[in-house]
């Protein structure tokens, strides 16, 4: 009688653990510092931290893309990125913008930037100074340049080092949606 209690509150756990999908998703990593200026909230993260939004396996489609404040393609093409996250942010999809912006820019340039752009997309920024190590490990084909954006879905994976238009980057989002 004690085993059949064991196993089926074993069984309901395992139920609620694949429903909430956790078995086919990596556990985010806590950030190295969460940046609070002006109602905006944004977390810093190594590459250790940041690979989990690389690889998750589940139905949703990610679109990650490597910007800075600094570089004006990435600038120029945030908007189309913004709008087509408003589009479709109601589904099984998620956009997270990854700043590259150097850490001591964040308060003073990154986050009026949020602001004054009013980026709804999830930004998070990537303090870690080993580029050298983590390019090759979000695309061996990553020459480092910016912007570089990976759209994926499951095992489904696009790699592009390139600027967007708004029809471009809807384009390669519907090949995966569908």
């Amino acid at each position: 009688m004690h085993q059949n209690i064991k196993l089926i509150l074993l069984l309901v756990f395992h139920f609620f653990w694949v429903l909430n999908g956790f078995s086919q998703s990596k556990t985010l990593s806590k950030p190295l510092k969460v940046y609070e200026i002006d109602g905006i909230k944004l977390k810093s993260f190594n590459f250790d931290g940041l690979q989990p939004y690389l690889n998750q396996k589940n139905d949703t489609v990610y679109v990650i893309n490597f910007w800075a404040t600094w570089c004006v393609p990435c600038v120029k093409e945030l908007p189309h990125f913004e709008k087509l996250n408003q589009k479709y942010k109601g589904g099984k999809f998620k956009m997270i913008l990854v700043s590259l912006d150097f850490p001591k820019m964040i308060e003073s340039r990154v986050i009026p930037f949020i602001k004054n752009k009013n980026l709804q997309a999830e930004v998070v920024v990537l303090n870690d100074p080993d580029a050298n190590t983590w390019i090759e490990k979000v695309a061996k084909e990553w020459s480092g340049a910016i912007p570089a954006t990976i759209i994926y879905k499951n095992e489904k994976r696009r790699f592009y080092e390139q600027s967007f238009t708004e029809e471009e980057l809807e384009t390669e989002i519907k090949s995966f949606i569908n």
